[in-house]
């Protein structure tokens, strides 16, 4: 993901990630499960959902405040986790 997608570049990249984890989720509950590079992908697919949100979000917020969205970049995946409650 490049931080200097437009917000519907963002969407578009958020709904195919969210088709993918929807996929690797409905794998999971099958009686195979899933393989360990599949979980690993499920984890990273998690993790860029989250990044894309957060940029979303920052490019809005620039975007509200009369800031330069362009100026919004992808934080690191520690940085973005750290939020999660």
């Amino acid at each position: 993901m490049t931080p200097s997608k437009d917000d519907q570049g963002i969407l578009h990249t958020i709904n195919g990630l969210v088709d993918e984890e929807h996929a690797l989720r409905e794998r999971s509950t099958g009686n195979q499960g899933l393989a360990d590079e599949e979980r690993a992908r499920l984890r990273a697919v998690e993790v860029e959902l989250d990044q894309c949100w957060d940029l979303l979000r920052q490019r809005r917020a620039k975007t509200e405040f009369g800031e330069d969205p362009s100026e919004a970049k992808v934080r690191p995946a520690n940085e973005v986790e750290g939020y999660r409650g």
